[in-house]
């Protein structure tokens, strides 16, 4: 793992914590691994990782498409389940953006996702987006 990935990861775990599940990086044709919390392997073992992370590729439509509706810049994505979280922002520039994706056990209070966005930006500020592409697929 990189430097640069390295920073990313501690970021999302310090923010996290024991609520982390895992954190993904993934671009348009592939996606790496970075972190499993080893509890949540089995809930993991049991999901079509590749259809999930299809399913957040499309995140690279519809963050053009808000980015066109409104007047803001796109963010992030959070999807609350029962007992979970999924957050995905991009780190993007003009040549490549790279989605990041984390799971988090759902507390009752919820979880600060604006600050993880700004956590993740301040860990990755002076870092070119190439460096945070997967290098593998798992």
């Amino acid at each position: 793992m990189s430097d640069a990935t390295e920073r990313l990861l501690a970021a999302i775990k310090q923010f996290g914590g024991e609520s982390l599940r895992d954190v993904w990086l993934f671009d348009q044709w592939t996606h790496e691994q970075l972190y499993l919390r080893s509890d949540a392997a089995a809930d993991l073992s049991a999901l079509d990782v590749d259809a999930l992370v299809d399913n957040e590729r499309y995140g690279y439509v519809t963050r053009d498409t808000y980015e066109s509706l409104f007047a803001d810049s796109y963010a992030y994505t959070v999807r609350g389940f029962e007992h979970s979280e999924q957050f995905r922002t991009f780190l993007a520039d003009c040549n490549h953006r790279v989605g990041v994706l984390a799971g988090f056990d759902r507390p009752d209070a919820g979880h600060d996702f604006a600050q993880l966005h700004e956590d993740i930006a301040a860990a990755v500020s002076e870092t070119p987006v190439e460096e945070f592409m997967p290098s593998t697929c798992d």
